[in-house]
């Protein structure tokens, strides 16, 4: 079905120790001079200073002049060391191969991604026969001068006839649609625009249903967006007359996302206030006088509509079934008291459920590792998909009538290879198969359980070379998220070849507040049981040096968004445990993140300062940028943003940033890279290659390490 998904919620080195080495000279730094002033809020009686508060004014001159005279500081040291050019010309060595992506069936055509090799963004191809002539379709290549405008999302209408894409330019979280018939390439009608966590769903050929915010007042990249809107746009009409179908003042909701099944019976809209827990609304569009039915009228659980068949409607839900379950609701009785199952939930966590040839194939994780398992639409089981390995598959969508469906399978050392799987006969044939410059069989992937501060057991993926000593010095990188019911599993990252081939270690724990274990595991890690994460993290630390893998001089923290809060808290809470930390758009003032964007919606993970007493004095006990101590000697940190992130703002990087070096004793540089043009994720592949390039020749550096290409064209 035609459901739209969001994902609110992403790492490389290579090196090789220089044990006998000394370590490079120390590159001396100077530190703009960071102005302070005297904002003080008031907590619950108590005072707390944010002298930083001017950073938040992304549209401010102030804040622009220091960005850019941290950024001279910043690239003047990282142009400094010897080998960044070389590790930059490495990465794009290993980039320079063909990636595709699975195919899909619309309308007469297959469409799907090729990128060349050093495109910066991914082409849109399409072909008459599954192995016919492909011929361009879209190429983002060709939207902006610098590559910086992206393909951010795509839907056809049943027939394939017309298609809405989706732009997002710098990296931004805002939208612009366009209508094309897709025959000729031809646009129908005037771009729609200011469109933000949204999908298109098509009704037939006339039109469709988007979600937006109100543009808000002042920046629009930092100020607050509170009330989704759920609107259905009719084709050949301006975008002023676009119908409200839900939220806005009558339904306030922070996010609100809308889907049809296939057959375009119904209409299913996903509304909540955070991002864990949702109500469920569905419409019969096929009775003229439908009207929005509430299958969940409250945020306790979280639903989603999987497909119907005529007016019985398959549903994946946690109520009452933490690991999930899915059931069939009759339309005519749709509240849960009516619900029956058809697929119970069993001890490993059902993922997704997607369908094709009228099949439901459920995606469970077993220790964090994908099992594909087929039932019929009434759950009479069929059989599992036999994948490769242990790794993650995804994919798996199709249309009722097909006779075949692609998926994708990955693992940290097997490149996305894309198959092709028959529904009748349950084989699996390789339908493309990346040709990079990889040897998996030098490399060997373990997965162990360690015990954290309270004993519970954690697993954790560990990847090198084969052969490696465990001497406690080999340069290690670990890499968290724990939070968000985000699942961390298995997956081929191009440039973490270069960490790999170089000797180096990959760590990656499935911390608590992840979704690898269900929502009990998830809540393990939210509000005042936040905490969890982190011992979990420093736990993963502390077994890697107790297996003698490495040690605190040669371990590097890494992590993004809230991953990104993870190494801010962690090294704040145990500035001894590394010597490298790399926040990358983090989460960094835990006292005011629901001010910026959708901030807001966090808040089931987090609690909010407001909520009382108890949960203000816990943020603030680890809130990266409140948990910082002058004279405390932190890790070498190389912090990354970028000036296009309204998703999490600039704002908490800076701040972070401008505190850290205010605090810092000892010789360990602080510095922040602000990309240009570029989001919460990087813009195009060539910011990505140079963003991870200046992370990780920071990494080696500040470790005394050199890396092996380095040394061989020393």
């Amino acid at each position: 079905m035609k459901l739209q998904k969001l994902y609110l919620i992403a790492c490389i080195t290579g090196f090789v120790m220089a044990c006998s080495q000394k370590k490079e000279a120390a590159i001396h730094m100077t530190y703009p001079e960071t102005k302070k002033t005297d904002t003080v809020d008031n907590y619950f009686g108590e005072s707390v200073s944010d002298p930083y508060r001017w950073l938040e004014d992304d549209t401010a001159q102030a804040t622009a002049d220091w960005v850019k005279d941290q950024n001279e500081i910043t690239f003047g040291y990282l142009e400094k060391i010897p080998y960044r050019e070389t590790i930059k010309e490495r990465l794009k060595e290993l980039y320079n191969y063909e990636r595709l992506g699975a195919p899909s069936r619309e309308g007469d055509y297959y469409y799907f991604y090729k990128n060349a090799g050093l495109q910066n963004q991914s082409v849109l191809y399409r072909k008459a026969e599954e192995h016919g002539t492909p011929e361009v379709f879209l190429d983002p290549n060709t939207f902006s001068h610098d590559g910086t405008t992206s393909l951010a999302g795509l839907s056809f209408t049943k027939d394939g006839s017309l298609a809405a894409y989706l732009l997002s330019e710098g990296g931004s979280d805002w939208r612009k649609a366009i209508v094309i018939r897709t025959k000729d390439k031809s646009v129908v009608e005037d771009t729609l625009v200011d469109l933000k966590f949204t999908g298109i769903s098509w009704k037939g050929n006339e039109g469709f249903y988007y979600s937006s915010y109100d543009k808000p007042v002042g920046s629009e990249m930092s100020s607050k967006t509170q009330h989704h809107k759920l609107f259905y746009h009719k084709l050949g009409t301006p975008q002023s007359e676009d119908v409200l179908i839900f939220g806005g003042e009558k339904t306030p909701r922070r996010y609100i996302f809308a889907g049809l099944t296939e057959d375009e019976r119904f209409l299913v809209v996903n509304a909540a206030n955070s991002t864990t827990g949702n109500e469920l609304y569905v419409q019969d569009l096929h009775d003229p006088h439908g009207k929005l039915v509430a299958l969940a009228d409250n945020f306790d659980n979280n639903h989603t509509v999987v497909d119907n068949d005529g007016a019985r409607l398959i549903l994946r839900t946690n109520l009452k079934a933490p690991n999930n379950r899915v059931v069939e609701v009759d339309f005519a009785h749709p509240t849960s008291a009516h619900w029956k199952d058809i697929i119970p939930e069993t001890e490993n966590v059902i993922q997704g459920v997607s369908i094709a040839g009228k099949k439901l194939f459920v995606n469970y994780l077993k220790d964090a590792s994908t099992l594909i398992r087929q039932f019929d639409y009434h759950g009479k089981p069929g059989r599992d998909v036999v994948l490769p390995g242990i790794g993650t598959a995804s994919g798996f969508d199709g249309k009722i009538k097909d006779s075949d469906v692609y998926y994708t399978f990955t693992s940290f050392t097997y490149p996305p290879t894309i198959f092709k799987f028959n529904i009748a006969s349950g084989t699996s044939t390789v339908y493309e198969r990346p040709k990079v410059e990889f040897d998996p069989d030098g490399y060997e992937t373990k997965q162990i359980f360690y015990t954290s501060k309270d004993g519970t057991k954690v697993p954790m993926f560990i990847v090198h070379k084969k052969g490696l000593v465990l001497n406690g010095k080999n340069p290690t990188l670990l890499y968290g998220y724990g939070g968000f019911d985000v699942s961390l599993t298995p997956n081929f990252n191009t440039s973490r070849i270069v960490w790999l081939e170089n000797g180096g270690v990959f760590a990656q724990p499935n911390l608590r507040g992840g979704g690898e274990y269900g929502e009990k595991w998830h809540l393990a890690g939210t509000k005042q049981k936040k905490q969890n994460v982190f011992d979990d993290f420093i736990a993963a630390a502390e077994y890697l040096f107790q297996q003698n893998y490495t040690s605190s001089n040669y371990l590097a923290l890494s992590g993004g968004s809230n991953g990104g809060l993870l190494v801010g808290a962690t090294m704040t809470q145990r500035p001894d445990l590394a010597k490298v930390a790399l926040p990358d758009v983090g989460v960094m003032d835990m006292l005011r993140y629901h001010v910026f964007t959708a901030g807001a919606g966090w808040a089931y993970d987090y609690g909010t300062a407001q909520d009382s007493k108890e949960m203000f004095e816990y943020l603030k006990r680890y809130s990266p940028v409140h948990a910082l101590k002058t004279g405390t000697a932190y890790p070498a940190t190389l912090v990354t943003t970028a000036d296009h992130d309204d998703r999490v703002v600039p704002a908490h990087s800076f701040k972070f940033a401008a505190t850290l070096q205010a605090s810092q004793a000892g010789s360990n540089p602080v510095l922040i890279r602000v990309n240009t043009k570029s989001g919460h994720g990087a813009s195009n592949l060539s910011k990505a290659i140079e963003t991870v390039a200046d992370q990780y020749t920071f990494a080696w550096y500040n470790m005394g390490v050199v890396p092996a290409v380095e040394k061989k064209r020393m």
